[in-house]
């Protein structure tokens, strides 16, 4: 490790450089000295005599570098140690930490206390030290039509009973949960920079409401965010086959919370990579995951992001049975985007510090470069109206259909849509079996 020279002189104004006042010759011989001598300091000497077989030093060790079994490199342990990084932060010249990746602001301002002698001090914990305090404003929830209408224009064109609706809505206990667990991530990794949310992930949801139509009574959980994707989920049943890069990864999830018994005999296609990974299994915990997951994937089917529309919605809201507004697996939703009302289902759960997630089927409709790495939808003006224990008691395979018809009647009795706008629909892209 290459530690700080606590001897180098730093700030020091070298002066003019004066003009050499030795003779020619002089000079010539003190430069070749130099040189010699800082050509001694280098392996070119031991690789002469090694050449003139006058060496009985060892060759150097060489350490193989490898690649996916290909060899791409071979260095000297010499050089392994040369490039080898310290394991304390070491500040880069030119560097700025003004701004970061994670999008906050950095600022810093210097304090200067009165202390003790310079030799005490130089070895007292804290007495130069850096302190870091990350400020974080929790965001109010959006209340109002025209708060609303910011981020998703002609919102209440398009929904016409909302505006009356919003006159006795309240802001969900959800809202403040959500950004009480954004804070508590943050906390627990606050010294780790590299491990925080980004700005962009903090201000994820611009408001969770709940309200209920006057006259039907129906409750409704609106909700404002982003959108990012999901790629999850398999059915044998509907998609017998599916890429190697999907088969074979060990981060794709074969399956959705939404799934139903499955009815065919094709094996879901992943459980061949599972069984491949099974076999090369060590650990009892791992060989217990694998067999239950296989198991699992013989018993039941899945949604499949690629082909089916869905939301995925917090497993802290999922998990809450006590809130007559807490979203669960199955229930119908109305997705608004740009003027355009697409009809899903909550088809999944995920992570308690975020929303605004969609199948990648859903994603695409909405821009068709979305994928596992670039999400559709970058801003909060995506609308999400959620109709709280709507879903079915006994889930089947996607029907578009009837998650249509289900949708558009359930928006019905919250006033419907406006004139001029009508729901997508959705046709069946798996392949024929």
């Amino acid at each position: 490790m290459v530690e700080p020279n606590p001897f180098e002189i730093e700030g020091v104004n070298r002066g003019k450089k004066q003009k050499a006042t030795f003779p020619l010759l002089t000079g010539v011989l003190f430069f070749g000295c130099l040189f010699l001598g800082g050509l001694m300091l280098t392996p070119f000497p031991e690789k002469v005599r090694r050449k003139l077989g006058f060496s009985k030093a060892p060759d150097p060790v060489v350490k193989i570098v490898k690649e996916k079994g290909e060899v791409i490199e071979k260095v000297t342990i010499q050089e392994v140690y040369r490039d080898s990084k310290p394991n304390y932060y070491t500040p880069k010249k030119g560097i700025s930490v003004a701004k970061t990746s994670a999008g906050f602001d950095y600022k810093s301002e210097v304090v200067e206390l009165k202390g003790e002698l310079a030799s005490r001090e130089r070895v007292t914990p804290g007495a130069y030290e850096a302190l870091y305090r990350l400020s974080v404003k929790r965001p109010r929830a959006a209340v109002s039509l025209s708060e609303l209408e910011s981020v998703t224009p002609k919102l209440g064109e398009m929904l016409p009973g909302l505006e009356a609706m919003l006159a006795n809505a309240k802001v969900s206990p959800f809202f403040d949960a959500l950004y009480e667990n954004k804070a508590k991530r943050l906390k627990s990794r606050a010294d780790r920079l590299d491990r925080l949310l980004t700005k962009h992930n903090y201000y994820d949801c611009q408001t969770m409401l709940e309200m209920v139509a006057a006259e039907s009574q129906r409750k409704v959980f609106l909700m404002q965010g982003d959108m990012d994707v999901v790629t999850d989920g398999s059915d044998g049943d509907r998609l017998a086959v599916m890429p190697d890069e999907i088969v074979n990864s060990t981060y794709y999830q074969p399956w959705t919370s939404y799934s139903w018994p499955k009815v065919g005999t094709v094996e879901n296609p992943l459980v061949k990579g599972w069984r491949t990974r099974l076999a090369e299994a060590t650990s009892a915990s791992e060989i217990s995951r694998l067999k239950k997951g296989i198991e699992e994937m013989g018993r039941r089917s899945y949604l499949i992001a690629e082909h089916d529309p869905f939301i995925v919605i917090p497993v802290y809201v999922i998990k809450d049975r006590e809130s007559a507004w807490g979203p669960n697996i199955g229930d119908y939703v109305a997705v608004i985007y740009e003027g355009k009302i697409y009809p899903a289902i909550v088809g999944d759960g995920g992570p308690s510090f975020k929303v605004g997630e969609a199948s990648l089927r859903m994603a695409r409709t909405i821009n068709e470069k979305a994928s596992s790495i670039h999400r559709p939808v970058s801003s909060v003006g995506v609308t999400y109206v959620i109709f709280p224990r709507t879903s079915v008691k006994k889930w089947v395979a996607p029907d578009y259909e009837m998650w249509k018809s289900e949708t558009e009647r359930l928006l019905g009795e919250m006033g419907g849509l406006g004139e001029g706008y009508e729901f997508y629909e959705w046709k069946n892209t798996l392949p024929v079996q």
